[in-house]
């Protein structure tokens, strides 16, 4: 049992933090115009995570807010900000060590996929799900890239 769960647990995150640190693995070391934009990159992505988290942390300490859905700040432009700042910055990482070897790719899109289809996003809105005040924040804001909200339907 003990074997399985090791397998199942530790093996496959050390897998797949293998093949999402490829781009580090295999960066070249000459500065180009795309290692400026990787650092912009992910200093965006820092931000929107740093940012989300703080904002979400404050909105969970304040007794008022028990079992609502935090809809304000970055969470107001998107359901997971801190998850759009998380694959950002790997996306940045990438691009600040950008070389020709194709299969370096593989790490961003193997977190975004991870976020966006695996652990991330599918966990949280399922858990959420059926709820009348995650359902109208759902109809009303971006699931991941922030975008600027519709009007709410009890406002129409």
């Amino acid at each position: 049992m003990a074997k399985n769960a090791y397998t199942k647990v530790f093996i496959t995150q050390g897998f797949f933090m293998w093949l999402i640190s490829w781009s580090l693995l295999w960066s070249d070391q000459n500065l180009k115009w795309f290692n400026l934009a990787g650092v912009i990159v992910w200093a965006a992505g820092f931000y929107f995570e740093a940012t989300a988290d703080k904002q979400l942390k404050q909105f969970l300490q304040n007794p008022k807010n028990k079992g609502k859905i935090m809809q304000s700040g970055l969470w107001a432009y998107s359901r997971h900000p801190n998850y759009f700042g998380e694959v950002t910055m790997w996306w940045g990482i990438w691009l600040l060590n950008f070389n020709p070897n194709w299969w370096t790719i593989l790490g961003p899109l193997t977190i975004t996929f991870l976020i966006l289809r695996v652990s991330g996003v599918p966990l949280l809105e399922k858990k959420y799900e059926g709820r009348s005040e995650f359902e109208d924040y759902k109809k009303r804001v971006s699931i991941f890239i922030p975008w600027k909200p519709k009007k709410s339907s009890s406002t129409i």
